[in-house]
């Protein structure tokens, strides 16, 4: 088994889930350490198969919760396209739909606490052209079929 993941780990793979074609210099200036630090760390997750691919598929731990959440969002169209780059650069959020009726996007967030979440949430609303917000904790899965 694995040693769980430090921080600095966390970090390096949620700045990889936003854009794993980053070069190691950015990744280490964001991560606010030495490029062979973060070309270390990113060597380690790949020998322990942490990463499995770019873009990045990361290794489910079990015994650890994750907090997943449907938030719908009400923007301001004419707005729209910054909006949507904002919300990419969230790594809180793994998918992202347009859908019809009252709100007009749909985030599927993945966080490891009810205050992350909570965090996540308020960041989005802070973001230029976003009118409202509906959020809810998804609880367990009966059916996952592949799309």
């Amino acid at each position: 088994m694995s040693a769980p993941l430090d921080t600095l780990d966390r970090q390096l793979i949620d700045l990889l889930k936003v854009n794993a074609r980053l070069p190691i210099v950015k990744l280490a200036k964001a991560l606010g350490c030495a490029r062979s630090t973060a070309q270390l760390r990113l060597k380690a997750l790949e020998d322990s198969g942490v990463i499995t691919g770019y873009t990045v598929d990361v290794t489910v731990n079990k015994s650890r919760s994750n907090i997943r959440a449907m938030v719908l969002i009400s923007i301001d169209t004419k707005q729209e396209p910054d909006i949507m780059r904002a919300l990419a650069k969230r790594h809180e959020i793994i998918k992202l739909y347009t859908v019809s009726g009252r709100y007009d996007l749909c985030a599927m967030l993945s966080t490891e606490s009810t205050h992350e979440l909570d965090a996540a949430i308020d960041k989005m609303r802070l973001i230029k052209g976003v009118v409202d917000t509906f959020s809810t904790i998804l609880l367990s899965t009966k059916l996952d079929r592949p799309e």
